[in-house]
């Protein structure tokens, strides 16, 4: 169902074939002009603190932005892929499906892994099984391009089920509450990083017929091995590490509990309503994931844009998405700063970004591809605002060592959720055309005010908890 009524075309958005150096240099000019602004308040402070997490942090930027970028190439492929390998919608549902099963189950134990081996371990481990099966996608053979994919797909979601446990748990180890949101930010903008390095480069490489397509999937493979070497050169526990400076180990612990290192088990984390209530936020993953895997198939088949123009739209789309990062992790920050308790900051926050995401509910009624693009941004940059403070929620309330499994058990519901909805819009697709794509936006603006809500009623105040997960 294609419905035209609203028409919208600024041509400054319109861009040559080819990565925008300039505009990819600068993005990553604001978020380290960003992060170096933060280094200096902080350094400034009596003691001088010094800012070594920063280091930390820029890896954690550095494997999520390889993460993103090895996780989108299926989708900014989708079209030429389908043609390639005559693939139907639901042959395509079929493979996210698969990525997102095996990422459902590695949430089930990945967290569990990296609590008990440590970040530094459980983090290697991650980005090692998602590059060797990011890799195997460029060995399959036509004849095997469905059975390939969907097992390539599975063993690339156990591996990168791993990534925002690691993440947020590093965020966890090296910042203080206070800072949190805004470090999460800065990491969590490299997800839109990654999103729009893919289509240039593949655009860049693959040809509309379909020739050389399996080189973007060797790329990560080299980026990985880098990280690898800096991540084992570069990490260890604050307690630890022996270029951290005492004054800044004091910061980083400055509103933190000494915790055991006794394992909490997870019947224990089932028990608690704030599992449950941080599980209820990432409903909204599916949301992103549809922005990522079929956003390039509904530009396509909407205003026709192919794989080599889709690198414009999915820049601004993703810039979009990185500013609400950033701006999602500063504002719930500041709030924090002026006084106001953790609990109206970060709720506040998620309920800005709940409204700000409502016209995209809009998209498939409009006539203009670039105005579409925009709400899409729009409907992208709240989404990021609204996932980074949902994932501060897990360190605000529970303690350290239960950080990673808490990630896993909230995303493994949100990946069963973005399964139904894969296997429905590809069965909607293949059988009514484009309805699917009304329903599934239509449900991308809504969402967002419902879960809070209920976010809200399961945990009210956000009462820390204690290493018995008792409140204090």
């Amino acid at each position: 169902m294609k419905i035209t009524s609203y028409t919208f075309e600024p041509e400054s958005y319109v861009y040559a074939r080819g990565c925008p150096g300039l505009i990819c240099f600068r993005l990553y000019i604001i978020i380290f002009t960003v992060v170096n602004l933060n280094q200096k308040l902080m350094t400034e402070l009596p003691g001088k603190i010094g800012h070594y997490r920063y280091r930390i942090l820029a890896l954690v930027f550095m494997a999520t932005t390889i993460n993103y970028f090895d996780r989108s190439i299926v989708g900014v492929m989708a079209p030429t892929l389908q043609r390639l390998f005559d693939w139907s919608n639901k042959d395509y549902a079929a493979i996210m499906v698969s990525f997102k099963i095996a990422y459902g189950i590695g949430l089930l134990f990945m967290g569990g892994i990296i609590d008990k081996l440590g970040t530094k371990i459980g983090y290697t481990i991650s980005i090692a099984t998602w590059s060797l099966f990011g890799m195997l996608h460029a060995a399959i053979k036509p004849a095997f391009s469905l059975i390939g994919f969907i097992a390539a797909r599975f063993g690339l979601g156990i591996g990168e089920s791993g990534n925002f446990p690691a993440a947020i748990k590093t965020v966890a180890e090296w910042f203080p509450k206070k800072d949190r949101a805004f470090a999460t930010g800065i990491f969590d903008a490299s997800t839109s990083v990654g999103a729009i390095l893919a289509p240039f480069i593949v655009g860049a490489i693959v040809t509309i017929e379909g020739n050389r397509w399996q080189i973007p999937f060797l790329f990560t493979g080299v980026l990985s091995a880098i990280w690898v070497f800096l991540w084992w050169r570069t990490y260890n526990k604050p307690e630890l590490h022996p270029k951290l400076s005492g004054a800044e180990l004091s910061y980083i612990n400055s509103d933190s509990d000494v915790e055991t290192t006794e394992r909490i088990p997870w019947r224990k984390l089932l028990s608690r309503r704030e599992t449950w209530a941080f599980a209820l936020t990432t409903l909204t993953d599916g949301v992103w994931w549809f922005y990522l895997f079929w956003g390039a198939k509904f530009l396509f088949e909407q205003f026709g844009v192919d794989i080599n123009n889709i690198g414009p739209p999915f820049l601004v789309i993703f810039i979009m998405a990185d500013a609400g990062s950033l701006l999602g992790g500063l504002f719930s920050g500041a709030l924090i700063k002026k006084g106001w308790s953790i609990n109206k900051a970060r709720k506040i926050t998620l309920l800005i970004n709940a409204i700000i995401i409502l016209p995209v509910a809009l998209v498939p009624v409009v006539a203009s591809k670039w105005l579409a693009v925009l709400l899409i941004g729009l409907g992208a940059a709240g989404h990021q605002s609204w996932s980074i403070n949902s994932y501060t929620l897990v360190p605000d309330v529970f303690p350290k060592k239960a950080t990673a499994s808490v990630i896993g058990i909230g995303k493994m519901v949100g990946v069963a959720v973005a399964i139904i909805a894969d296997l429905a819009l590809g069965a909607v697709l293949d059988t009514a055309d484009n309805t699917g794509y009304f329903w599934a936006f239509t449900i991308a603006g809504l969402s967002y005010l419902v879960i809070i809500g209920f976010v809200h009623l399961l945990m009210p105040k956000m009462i820390p908890l204690d290493d018995n997960l008792e409140y204090y």
